[in-house]
């Protein structure tokens, strides 16, 4: 039917657009650096539990939210300086087991802080459903894919029409010539670290309402990102955000047609047919070795 196909990918797209943030944070900072940071799924997680704490602690929707994201923007930053700056010039090995670390790390604090239980808080504008089609579109699914939307705009006027974006562009094309030309390479890792985290706790905020929170959530919430980024092409904003909804929807439509048992595995079948027939990626990358 096509209402019950629509209900599928209303659903695919919205946690598409939370992949898609998630996978724009693996790339940010793999343009920086090269490093994959598999902590990306913490900053979502860390997003939602912030927000869920500055509310209870009685600050209005709108000063909790600009918190909780400059909370786990500043914990990127700490990150960045703590410990990849610390580990420069080391092996992909290292660098991975280093953000896998500041991911533990980071859970343990929070499952301490708040505990194992879910949390959640209300939607932007309730939850009366909006009918298209004889489906079901929550609000908040509108909130999701609106501002992931302009997240992605944001992000390429920030990297195409200012200065900071350019050099940072220029140091992922050649960090050593960025470096000779007077751009400080240092603090173009510290921002795509902060903007990274930004993004991923933006993602984390959007989607708590529709699905709740809890310590534990940035993990399949980080894999599938990382899984949309390699299936759009590691190091392609466009392709991250491709790879996202695509990603989104086929978990959507496997857990409507097949099972829902299966859904979190769909991601990870399709990471192996898309590389399989395309090396790079869908969108292709600037470099693969360090992956």
């Amino acid at each position: 039917m096509l209402s019950q196909f629509l209900q599928f990918m209303f659903s695919g797209v919205t946690i598409g657009a939370t992949y898609a943030l998630a996978a724009l944070g693996f790339t940010l900072i793999y343009n920086a650096s090269n490093v994959i940071n598999f902590a990306q799924g913490e900053f979502i997680m860390l997003g939602g539990m912030l927000t869920v704490f500055f509310l209870k602690s009685g600050l209005p929707m709108p000063a909790a939210i600009v918190l909780a994201i400059a909370v786990p923007a500043v914990v990127g930053i700490l990150l960045e300086k703590l410990a990849i700056e610390p580990a420069k010039g080391a092996d992909t090995v290292s660098l991975i087991i280093i953000t896998i670390g500041a991911s533990l790390v980071l859970r343990g604090i929070v499952q301490i802080w708040r505990g194992k239980g879910p949390a959640v808080f209300p939607a932007f504008s309730g939850n009366e459903p909006i009918i298209i089609g004889g489906a079901a579109l929550a609000p908040q699914s509108l909130w999701v894919i609106g501002t992931s939307g302009v997240i992605v705009l944001a992000l390429w006027l920030f990297f195409n029409r200012t200065v900071a974006g350019k050099a940072i562009l220029a140091t992922s094309v050649d960090p050593l010539a960025a470096q000779l030309a007077g751009i400080n390479t240092q603090w173009v890792l510290l921002v795509s670290f902060a903007l990274s985290a930004a993004v991923g706790a933006i993602g984390g905020i959007l989607l708590t309402p529709i699905t709740m929170t809890s310590y534990d959530v940035g993990i399949m919430l980080g894999l599938k990102g990382f899984v949309a980024a390699v299936v759009g092409g590691l190091g392609a904003g466009h392709g991250a955000v491709a790879g996202g909804l695509l990603v989104g929807i086929i978990e959507a439509l496997t857990a409507g047609y097949i099972s829902s048992a299966y859904k979190d595995a769909a991601p990870f079948l399709l990471i192996f047919v898309v590389l399989f027939f395309m090396p790079r990626g869908m969108f292709g990358a600037k470099k693969t070795e360090r992956v």
